[in-house]
């Protein structure tokens, strides 16, 4: 007489839960990967409440004849790097707000926002508040 166990295992694997983990990873990587934008740029874009800064050092005015001010004073764009770094030689953190007047062309801001940028400025273009 043979005994025979009644509890046999089995070698067999069954995939079918695993595949519905995977599935369920992948359609979770495709939804995040569609909000993630790689190639977003880290703004200050200022307030239209007619915030400034905390610590305003200097005025920079850009009239509609593409004049340059620095504090009232008319400086030429060739000279203002030179007055920029007179006045802000001995701040810390130094701070600029730039005044334009909204018929200037973008790329006279630029122009003042890249001289900023070169000697590490903190600068905020001045809005008219609401």
């Amino acid at each position: 007489m043979a005994l025979r166990s009644r509890n046999k295992v089995s070698a067999n694997f069954n995939m079918s839960s695993m595949t519905d983990i995977v599935f369920l990873l992948l359609i979770f990587f495709m939804l995040t990967s569609t909000l993630v934008s790689p190639n977003a740029l880290k703004l200050l874009l200022p307030n239209s409440k007619a915030k400034t800064l905390e610590k305003q050092t200097i005025s920079i005015s850009i009239t509609k004849d593409i004049e340059y001010y620095v504090n009232e004073n008319q400086v030429s764009l060739n000279s203002l790097e030179q007055e920029l770094s007179i006045l802000l030689d001995n701040d810390k953190e130094p701070g600029i707000i730039l005044h334009t007047d909204k018929t200037v062309a973008i790329e006279h801001v630029v122009k003042v926002m890249d001289i900023a940028y070169r000697n590490k400025y903190k600068i905020v273009l001045a809005t008219k508040s609401n």
